[in-house]
């Protein structure tokens, strides 16, 4: 899958340069992989662990996968091989 756009500045520097100034680095290092390696956008729910689920309410048409606690990775589905909006958040 190709992620088209990062809004977290820390989590685009981690991605982009390998800096590891974020919280949970290698997981997130680890979360980013596999979001790339997929093949369509269906296979993002495969690893139980990183709890891939739609968002509701105001906030549909958004997914989220968890990453620890009530931080999450945040982000649009542009088409079946395409994200936006990478974030990493706290919603809860």
């Amino acid at each position: 899958m190709q992620i088209e756009s990062i809004r977290h500045k820390r989590l685009s520097k981690l991605v982009e340069n390998g800096d590891r100034r974020v919280m949970q680095a290698e997981r997130l290092t680890d979360m980013v992989a596999f979001i790339v390696a997929a093949g369509s956008f269906d296979e993002l729910s495969e690893p139980p662990n990183f709890g891939f689920h739609a968002l509701t309410g105001n906030r549909a048409g958004e997914y989220a996968m968890a990453v620890t606690r009530n931080w999450r990775l945040t982000f649009t589905k542009v088409d079946d091989v395409t994200i936006a909006d990478l974030d990493l958040e706290d919603y809860h």
